[in-house]
């Protein structure tokens, strides 16, 4: 009999994602929980609806992820990414199940020259890194049955994101100027979905404390948004998808809301060593993905 998985969000990258992936690795039943029914905004509804699903562990994937928007929404990233995060944890607690919480590269301030360990100085520079930061330590009061995955530049098939966008623009347009500057590991859903499964695997299967705690899930090598760009650019071009010509551009060219952090890569060793995971590189997962976007808009 499959163990039931609740994931928080019924139209995010992740919780989309799971829901695709379980159906190969077959040991969990995937339930979504989003409005009406879970709602975010309101903590106070969020333990009645989680502990009516009954479920055997928790993904709190959902998340105010609009970086730049959550600059002028401070008390709704706050409301939704900390004090629902702890609220979802708390009723984890009171079930006697684990909880595994997404977090994010942004809770560092980037100034470090090399890549970030989970014991590394938490400094977050705008409201969105703030409030996941909130969330993380919301998460580490309520139960100590929990897992923190912190990953980054989250991508793929679904909603919104950088490689979407990428595509999107290239359809009008022949150049595009991408910032060079800021580096981070890009890292598909769908490969998050399949460490997400694995980790919950493990979590159920084994009670030694050393699988809780905090780690980092990225996908493997490093890169630019620029590099980013000219990487799914590549791919659709060899499949005749939308691409243009990349201008590498300085941060400083490209003004936004809300600061992000130079330098977000992240140490993966740890959850390699403890859940024995390693995320494929960004380049192979990249090129999938385009292949299937572009195949869906020829269909």
């Amino acid at each position: 009999m499959s163990q039931r998985l609740l994931v928080t969000g019924i139209h995010g990258q992740i919780a989309t994602a799971l829901a695709e992936r379980a159906v190969l690795n077959g040991s969990f039943e995937i339930v979504a929980l989003g409005r009406p029914q879970l709602d975010l905004a309101d903590p106070s509804t969020v333990g009645a609806a989680i502990e009516m699903a009954s479920p055997d562990i928790i993904v709190s994937a959902a998340a105010h992820t609009a970086v730049d928007q959550a600059e002028s929404e401070e008390d709704l990233a706050t409301r939704i990414n900390s004090l629902s995060a702890g609220e979802i944890a708390k009723a984890a607690h009171r079930l006697g199940v684990p909880v595994i919480q997404i977090s994010t590269d942004y809770v560092f301030d980037g100034q470090k020259s090399t890549p970030y360990l989970e014991d590394d100085p938490v400094a977050p520079v705008g409201v969105y890194g703030r409030s996941k930061l909130a969330g993380e330590i919301a998460v580490r009061a309520a139960t100590d049955e929990h897992v923190i995955l912190r990953t980054a530049w989250v991508y793929s098939p679904f909603g919104k994101n950088f490689l979407k966008t990428m595509l999107r623009l290239a359809e009008t347009r022949e150049n595009l100027s991408v910032v060079d500057d800021q580096i981070g590991n890009p890292t598909s859903a769908l490969d998050i979905a399949d460490g997400i499964l694995t980790v919950a695997s493990n979590l159920l299967s084994d009670q030694s404390r050393r699988l809780r705690g905090t780690f980092h899930m990225s996908g493997s090598g490093a890169a630019s948004w620029a590099d980013f760009a000219e990487e799914i650019f590549s791919h659709a071009r060899l499949r005749n998808g939308p691409f243009a010509t990349v201008t590498r551009i300085a941060t400083s060219d490209y003004p936004t809301p809300a600061k992000r952090p130079a330098n977000s890569r992240l140490d993966c060793s740890r959850l390699r060593d403890l859940h024995g995971i390693v995320l494929p590189a960004w380049q192979s997962s990249t090129a999938q993905i385009v292949e299937r976007l572009i195949a869906e808009l020829r269909a």
